[in-house]
């Protein structure tokens, strides 16, 4: 039986884009969005390009394990989501609030669009938001952008993509950089290669067999009484002529835990609610629709370091552990206060009746067995590992050093200007990195420890009444050891 589920839906997908494009040279639009997407100088700090962010060697995505990432003029600002993948987006639909689902059977409901809550309706204006928002790369306007392109080195490829007096209208122009951002999304098939060891099984090529456990966890995968992962991460035909991406584009509302990692989630009263933060959709009209982000596609899902719209959970392994054991041992994840778990924690109680409630979030009682077994979950996150792309698992193998990284982030803990200064010491004294590595490897699993909690002790969800009195952090000072945090994992990748 296990067998015939798997041909089944095997069946469903057809690997896009097949073979690649051949080295196929870029058209001149994507040619200067390739430009576009790797220069710094496009930001008000001179530090940020969109690559800082989207990281071609973490799958598009971010470099690190920060829930936000910094931004601004000064690199001192935060933003409010986790930096999402930019890889096989080019099928993405236009957001819209009844959209058919791609697997022929469910009801429309909200879905499509670019960033977690569907606002762009292109690649091309999903480019443009973080070049002006005063978090990110904090440009003033368009125009300040359109200056720094005409100054650039790649003006010349600029003029000869969109005309010789492109520069005469900064709108227009601007305009036109989106476009070059988005045709080098469409055009680059390091934004969809398709090689992952799960493209090769679908594709009956060589290296494509699955192992036992790998087996078993597609089987977990697509069980309506176990993971159920394939009733949201849709790996059939899909629409634009897609397929096999794991995703289908809804929206749902899982109620992940609030993140004290995020500097805006200092303030009580600010939440994140997802598709009703936008100002198309206000309230009160829209409040069905609070707390609900977009389903991500989970191709290279175990080579992100961050997860959910908060970045909440850092390891896929306790990603599915969520999942499981969510209603069940909801105190593993959520704080409890005088014994009761505070569930969803971070959408406002009203809005609780928008939580998804499909398998295996099924709100079952706590204490009772959750869905899936531990080895279930194992087999589970195997399967999922074969969606890495090859060249992600090349980029693995050529990182640095997990010393040198963590040396940086002991340095940086004891004093955030010491991985500076350990950067200028690197190339100059390779003998006294190396002892600091060795002494850094054995003060490791203490690292990993505290680390692995949540760094600022906020009190979510305590009565009102022990606010000013009990807490042990004054404002000022929880923001800037939140400062320090994302500071130290910043620089903690070199």
């Amino acid at each position: 039986m296990q067998r015939i589920l798997l041909a089944a839906l095997l069946c469903l997908h057809i690997p896009a884009f097949a073979g690649g494009m051949g080295g196929k040279p870029l058209s001149p639009a994507a040619e200067v969005g390739k430009h576009l997407f790797f220069d710094k100088h496009l930001s008000g700090s001179g530090q940020m390009a969109c690559s800082t962010c989207h990281d071609p060697n973490h799958a598009y995505g971010p470099p690190n394990d920060l829930p936000v990432q910094p931004g601004g003029p000064r690199l001192t600002d935060h933003g409010v989501r986790a930096v999402p993948s930019l890889r096989y987006q080019e099928f993405t639909p236009a957001y819209s609030d009844m959209l058919d689902n791609p697997d022929g059977i469910s009801r429309p409901g909200p879905g499509g669009g670019l960033t977690l809550d569907g606002r762009a309706a292109t690649l091309a204006t999903q480019a443009s938001i973080p070049l002006l928002a005063a978090n990110e790369m904090a440009n003033h306007d368009a125009a300040d952008v359109v200056r720094k392109i005409e100054q650039s080195d790649y003006a010349a490829l600029f003029r000869a993509a969109f005309g010789s007096d492109i520069f005469n209208s900064p709108p227009h122009a601007f305009a036109k950089a989106g476009e070059a951002l988005q045709a080098f999304q469409m055009e680059d098939t390091s934004f969809h290669p398709f090689t992952s060891k799960y493209d090769r099984l679908a594709s009956n090529k060589i290296g494509g067999t699955l192992t036992p456990e790998e087996q078993r966890g597609f089987a977990v995968f697509a069980n309506p009484d176990k993971g159920n992962c394939f009733a949201c991460h849709y790996n059939g035909p899909g629409l634009g002529g897609s397929s096999g991406l794991f995703t289908d584009f809804t929206y749902s509302a899982i109620g992940v835990p609030r993140n004290p990692e995020i500097p805006a989630n200092e303030h009580k009263s600010y939440h994140d609610m997802g598709i009703c933060s936008r100002v198309d959709h206000p309230l009160p009209d829209s409040a069905h629709y609070c707390g609900m982000f977009k389903t991500p596609s989970l191709r290279n899902v175990s080579t992100r370091r961050v997860f959910f719209h908060n970045g909440r959970f850092k390891t896929l392994h306790d990603v599915i552990r969520f999942y499981n054991t969510r209603d069940t041992n909801p105190e593993l994840w959520y704080p409890v206060v005088h014994g009761v778990p505070q569930k969803f924690n971070d959408l406002p109680t009203q809005y609780h009746a928008n939580i998804d409630t499909q398998m295996p979030l099924d709100g079952r009682a706590r204490g009772s067995a959750p869905p899936m077994t531990e080895q279930e979950m194992e087999d589970l996150e195997a399967f999922l590992n074969t969606l890495t792309d090859e060249d992600q698992l090349q980029a693995a193998e050529e990182r640095p050093a997990t010393s040198l990284r963590t040396m940086r982030s002991v340095l940086c803990r004891l004093h955030p200007a010491l991985p500076i200064a350990l950067m200028l010491i690197h190339p100059l004294s390779d003998g006294l990195v190396f002892g600091l590595s060795v002494l850094v490897d054995r003060v490791d699993h203490v690292l990993q420890t505290v680390t692995s909690h949540d760094p600022i002790p906020i009190r979510e969800g305590a009565p009102d009444s022990a606010d000013s009195t009990s807490d042990t952090l004054t404002h000022s000072a929880r923001r800037r050891d939140l400062d320090a945090l994302v500071w130290c994992r910043f620089v903690e990748e070199g």
